[in-house]
């Protein structure tokens, strides 16, 4: 019998294998697998201590393979700070195949999720991007947009001046064939007016992009609203979107702080929201309207880390990277 050990993934295990194009590959079939039946995902569970809140996302997934894992990312915040970390069991044994640490590969498949969008949903030839934000996520926002799209500027839009111009230089480096340019606030209307696309990747409680600023034709990933105080985009906006695609409805009703007023109030309707699944899988015929404007809420789901991770692993795997845990299995279908 073929055994095989668990093994436990450093950051740096993962930076060393996993990159934009293998997450996006993962999450696109993360949500394809929602769509046809192959994975299943639970709405993100909160539970608390008086400085402390861990958050609790789980799911099984199939892949296209075959191989099927079930699993769980689970993470802490407090004021010192946040905690990731991705386990990942077979889906016939239920033995621990891996245990991850998952700051970046979060930080990835979040990125992953909105190229997926924009893949699907925005104009195919989108030359220019807007960016509400200047954070870690914003990175893995940035370089999944411009994996998926031929974007040549990028105006990067934040509050804080020294923050905005030290992304702005970092990303100059890391992507020097693109042209960024740093943006305030109070500017931000003309430079969302001439953006294809545009995302918003905050931790603003009031709405940080308005409807008269946005041109026919433009595609919105909205990323930084996973609670009722969070929003970023207006009331206004969302109403005027079509379609207002999201992960799943599901955690979309739980947690989308910029749709949870509309649908209180009954101005806007559960069934009006489609899932990416069912895009990817045309489920739900979606074409790009050079006329309209689209919209993806981006919550975060716990199938798109195990997608991700089950990639990750076996990248690691074949490199020798890891330590093994003193758990051992028997190996089979979702390993070979």
């Amino acid at each position: 019998m073929e055994i095989a050990m668990a093994l436990y993934l450093t950051e740096d295990d993962v930076r060393q294998v996993l990159d934009m194009p293998l997450a996006i590959a993962a999450v696109e079939d993360a949500h394809r697998a929602l769509s046809e039946g192959r994975a299943q995902d639970l709405p993100r569970q909160r539970t608390r201590t008086p400085k402390l809140a861990l958050h609790l996302l789980q799911a099984s997934y199939t892949d296209q393979a075959g191989a099927s894992v079930t699993g769980f990312k689970a993470y802490t915040s407090s004021r010192s700070g946040n905690r990731f970390l991705v386990h990942l069991y077979d889906g016939v044994t239920g033995a621990l195949l891996a245990m991850i640490t998952a700051d970046r590969l979060g930080m990835m498949r979040t990125g992953a999720a909105s190229g997926v969008a924009s893949r699907w949903l925005a104009n195919p030839h989108a030359h220019e991007l807007a960016l509400f934000g200047t954070g870690w996520q914003a990175e893995g926002h940035l370089a999944a947009q411009l994996t998926v799209l031929p974007i040549a500027k990028v105006s990067v839009i934040g509050r804080n001046a020294e923050k905005r111009d030290a992304f702005v230089k970092r990303m100059r480096q890391r992507f020097p064939d693109r042209l960024f340019v740093s943006v305030a606030p109070e500017e931000a209307a003309s430079a969302v007016a001439t953006a294809n696309v545009v995302g918003t990747i905050t931790t603003s409680s009031s709405p940080v992009l308005e409807t008269a600023w946005v041109s026919p034709g433009t595609h919105i990933n909205a990323a930084g609203s996973n609670a009722l105080i969070r929003r970023e985009l207006s009331e206004d906006l969302i109403r005027k979107a079509s379609p207002v695609v999201v992960d799943t409805v599901e955690t979309a009703l739980a947690e989308a702080g910029d749709l949870l007023p509309l649908l209180e109030k009954g101005r806007l309707l559960p069934r009006q929201l489609i899932e990416l699944g069912d895009v990817i899988t045309r489920r739900v015929p979606v074409t790009f309207n050079p006329d309209g404007m689209s919209v993806f809420e981006s919550q975060g789901l716990g199938v798109q880390d195990l997608a991700v991770a089950l990639n990750v692993l076996a990248r690691a795997r074949e490199q020798g990277l890891g330590t093994e845990l003193p758990i051992a299995f028997a190996a089979d279908a979702a390993m070979r």
